[in-house]
């Protein structure tokens, strides 16, 4: 099965997000960040109200979603794509590769092409690598995960 031409995206402002799409979206980020990554912290930090959502869909399900920011809403300089999240239950297919390229290019059409900061886990350091994405800096502890900073320049 070729699921990335199955996958249907949408991206949204917080305000146009209907309360089914909030809720499957909120239940997504808590089922890998909480429950998968037995990390208790508090995932809704009146960021997302700042952001532009993504949401991929496999037929009717939510399989993928993260947040994008303009330039200097989350790092000073820099666009950024945070929550980065996929479905436990669709892993393996290239829905995290095609999620990641949908959110770069919705950067650039939505804030216009710039460099792109995230934080992310330390273990995706290749996988971010592989979308463009060089570490900036030290390895950082947040939820008592190892995080690192890395940017993706403007190409």
């Amino acid at each position: 099965m070729s699921t990335n031409t199955n996958l249907r995206w949408v991206t949204k402002t917080f305000a146009e997000l209907t309360v089914n799409e909030l809720y499957d979206l909120l239940k997504l980020r808590s089922e890998v960040f909480v429950v998968e990554q037995k990390c208790i912290f508090l995932d809704i930090d009146n960021n997302d109200q700042k952001a532009f959502h993504t949401i991929g869909y496999l037929g009717e399900e939510v399989v993928a979603t993260t947040r994008l920011f303009d330039k200097d809403i989350m790092y000073n300089g820099y666009q950024s794509i945070g929550r980065v999240v996929g479905s436990p239950r669709h892993r393996g297919l290239g829905i995290g590769k095609a999620l990641m390229q949908y959110s770069i290019s919705e950067c650039e059409r939505l804030f216009g092409k710039g460099p792109i900061k995230i934080g992310a886990q330390l273990y995706l350091k290749k996988f971010y690598g592989e979308q463009g994405f060089e570490q900036s800096g030290d390895i950082y502890l947040e939820d008592e995960i190892d995080h690192i900073p890395m940017i993706r320049t403007v190409k």
